[in-house]
């Protein structure tokens, strides 16, 4: 990696509204505000990878004052194109190690992007500098999802999550390193591009770990933001960790 955006630079920046569009989705978007705008009640709201604005701009408009940390300039240029965008203070940095000024009552981290930190040290120090940007009773807040290896028989390490006939994506899975990485194949004019991004897959019980090792306990765990239960089952949870009042 070369860009200084790191791996979400002007190519993915450009078309990365709508090649998740999915999860922008007003029933999406609202679910995960819905409880994001209770958690922060009248305090600060603090989005670590803010990207282009998806969340942060909706609960912005609930009256919820945001603040986000992301490195890549160029998503964050289209969150300043948006309406309301230039209103939103964002850090360029790290949101594993990057400080910002205040105390948040709630900190999120969406759509699986704890999993941009690709060892398990950055993914401490994520919980660690939360912690430390949490006031007393400030909960953190991360969607991410289970890892999809009940799919990978025996001697597979891939799984295709998108096939077209002018795009394919697909998982790559390291399961002795949890490191793994999504792949993408697109036609564009009679030729074929690809990128590929790491990430590290990390499980629910090595989160509460990280969590009890910033000082922070485990408060609820959900299926998704409309709060269904947690099971063997599901595939991805909405996990929320509280900073001890005292």
């Amino acid at each position: 990696m070369t860009d200084a955006d790191g791996y979400f630079g002007e190519s993915v920046a450009a078309t990365y509204d709508e090649a998740e569009a999915g999860e922008f989705e007003a029933g999406v978007v609202k679910a995960a505000v819905d409880v994001l705008a209770e958690l922060a009640g009248d305090g600060r709201a603090l989005e670590l990878g803010i990207g282009t604005g998806r969340i942060a701009l909706p609960l912005a408009g609930r009256g919820v004052p945001v603040h986000g940390i992301d490195l890549s300039r160029a998503m964050v240029e289209r969150l300043r194109a948006k309406p309301g965008g230039d209103a939103i203070g964002v850090t360029i940095g790290d949101f594993a190690a990057t400080k910002v000024d205040g105390a948040f009552s709630v900190a999120y981290l969406v759509f699986n992007t704890i999993m941009n930190l690709t060892t398990q040290a950055a993914q401490v120090d994520c919980f660690r500098n939360v912690a430390a940007h949490l006031e007393p009773g400030g909960r953190f807040v991360i969607e991410v999802m289970i890892p999809d290896l009940r799919k990978l028989p025996a001697g597979q390490t891939v799984v295709p999550f998108h096939v077209s006939p002018t795009r394919w994506a697909f998982d790559a899975y390291d399961v002795a390193t949890q490191e793994m990485s999504s792949n993408y194949v697109e036609v564009v004019d009679g030729r074929g591009e690809y990128h590929s991004i790491p990430f590290r897959y990390v499980w629910p019980a090595e989160l509460d770990l990280m969590a009890q090792l910033a000082g922070l306990r485990l408060s609820e765990r959900w299926d998704g933001w409309t709060r269904e239960p947690f099971t063997g089952e599901s595939g991805r949870h909405v996990s929320i960790w509280e900073k001890p009042a005292a």
